[in-house]
């Protein structure tokens, strides 16, 4: 999350959430202390920060990005959110109409190989999953409810300040009266016009400052460019907040071959729709898990990284995609499989294969074995992360067997890397519990074998990694989702379904023992 601005310099902090932040500060200004790593975020988000100068190494072998335990994307439906009491006539001309060419453009080379999204393809999860270049355009969702009374600083040439739970139940809501999808399929790109700010929250007396602020405020408040998250109201959806940013020099290069959009593009859009894709409830699927920098995604470890242009567009700007003929310039994706930022890329085949086992050891220690995972050329590494301590880093060795103290009796998502010599991985986990032999399931229903139009209950856990869970995401297989702990849902047809759900307990695993999000499938026969 760094891009390079003349005359700011950047100062790495503790993050806000899942990456490592940095906070601006006029170039000559002495350097902030960071943050001690025990400090609890604040926020359940992955966020662009203002620009700065491209990172350095930091991982124990490939720099590359660790699996956690969580979900993955496995397609994206996209949706534009334009939140504007005043209609359409508060967005510049050819603004909204780029951005729907843009997610026109991505779902048209849907399955190629020809941009940054197949780079994120290579990333799977512990359902089998992977997070496929598989997207679809839903269309543009006009919002014209008025704003909720400013809880953070709206000066002008501010005229709006939006706090990150303000847009939480603004989306819950526009969802629910459109009767739109909210699963792991889903997004929603909330656009507001120039203006409207942000702020993570409306306590001026956060550390920093509510909470930090969008690039649009004053510099002392600026933290962010944009941001992707879900929430954590009922039901939860995947979403991402994109201030009007397109003609900001704090957030994107002015490089636009397309005009005002690709602003907005480069200052964080497809950053965050890569992300979302790869990690949709930061940080609990793909994020780097060791370093100064822990909790980057794959958007984050290539900020500012361009790569080789193609060409020159006829406005004379420069080009780095081309996408259903379309010209544009934004950021090249983290591939763990070359350990390199890339533009494009064929992910490999075969791939590693994860898999582990877990036997009970004395009090609380669980003996955890990787031995059956396997690479194309051996097993490089195995790393595994714990998520049972504030920030606790992964472990990563060469060796496949490991014991493994928790701090508490209970639950604990856990998550397996397995990488090949040339950085290609493949992630697992599971939910482990304390004094217990093998994975725990993250949810029980009954009856086993259920009949057409008869209610199946459901019964989740109540804690994952030492925290209560907080929201409930159930996919049943059918089309349907749902919410809480324990649902009732009728099948309408004989077969078998495979039911997903994903407990969203915290802040996630870039910051370990605040939360989780881990992901669990079981098969459902109805007769």
């Amino acid at each position: 999350m760094r891009i390079r601005l003349s005359g700011i310099v950047m100062v790495a902090c503790a993050a806000i959430a899942s990456a490592g932040s940095l906070l601006a500060v006029p170039a000559g200004t002495a350097a902030a202390a960071p943050r001690p790593s025990s400090r609890a975020p604040a926020h359940p988000v992955d966020y662009v920060p203002l620009r700065s100068a491209k990172i350095t190494p930091f991982d124990l072998a490939f720099n590359n990005m660790d699996y956690n335990g969580g979900p993955v994307m496995p397609s994206n439906t996209d949706y534009m959110v334009l939140w504007s009491p005043g209609g359409l006539s508060a967005y510049p001309a050819g603004y909204i109409s780029g951005l729907r060419t843009y997610f026109k453009d991505l779902a048209h080379d849907s399955g190629g190989h020809q941009n940054t999204d197949s780079v994120s393809a290579q990333y799977n999860d512990l359902t089998g999953a992977f997070a496929r270049y598989q997207v679809t355009f839903g269309g543009i969702v006009v919002d014209t409810d008025p704003y909720p009374p400013t809880q953070c600083p709206a000066a002008a040439p501010v005229t709006a300040c939006l706090t990150d739970p303000q847009i939480q139940a603004e989306l819950e809501h526009v969802t629910a009266s459109r009767g739109l999808k909210t699963d792991l399929s889903h997004e929603y790109f909330l656009l507001p016009p120039p203006g409207v700010e942000s702020c993570f929250s409306g306590d001026p007396n956060a550390n920093p400052a509510f909470g930090g602020c969008s690039a649009g405020e004053p510099i002392d408040l600026a933290f962010f460019c944009a941001y992707h998250s879900n929430s954590s109201l009922s039901p939860m959806l995947i979403y991402s907040n994109n201030p009007f940013d397109a003609t900001n020099p704090l957030c994107q290069d002015g490089n636009n071959p397309n005009g005002i959009a690709d602003g907005e593009i480069n200052g964080g859009l497809s950053h965050e729709h890569n992300e979302s894709i790869t990690d949709p409830i930061p940080n609990d699927a793909w994020t780097n898990g060791a370093g100064p920098n822990q909790g980057e995604e794959d958007a984050d470890q290539c900020v500012s990284a361009m790569g080789t242009p193609l060409g020159t567009a006829p406005n004379g700007a420069k080009y780095n995609q081309v996408i259903n003929g379309h010209f544009y310039w934004y950021q090249e994706e983290w591939s763990n499989q070359t350990h390199s930022c890339q533009q494009r890329i064929t992910p490999a085949k075969p791939r590693p294969r994860a898999t582990f086992t877990v036997t009970a050891g004395s009090g609380l220690t669980l003996n955890f074995n990787a031995r059956g995972s396997s690479a194309p050329g051996g097993v490089a590494e195995y790393v595994w992360q714990f998520n049972d301590a504030n920030g606790a880093q992964t472990v990563e060795q060469t060796t496949p067997a490991i014991s493994h103290t928790f701090p508490s009796a209970g639950a604990y998502s856990v998550g397996l890397t397995i990488m090949a010599s040339d950085g290609a991985s493949t992630g697992n986990g599971g939910i482990v519990t304390t004094g217990r032999s093998g994975t725990t399931p993250g949810f029980g229903f009954g009856p086993r074998l259920a009949l057409p139009g008869r209610p199946v209950r459901f019964f989740a856990l109540g804690a994952v990694s030492a925290q209560p869970v907080m929201a409930y995401l159930w996919e049943f297989g059918d089309g349907t989702t749902g919410s809480g702990q324990f649902p009732r849902h009728v099948y309408r047809h004989p077969g078998r379904y495979t039911v997903k759900l994903v407990m969203f307990s915290g802040v996630g695993s870039a910051f370990p023992g605040i939360g989780a999000g881990p992901v669990s499938t079981r098969s459902l026969i109805v007769i």
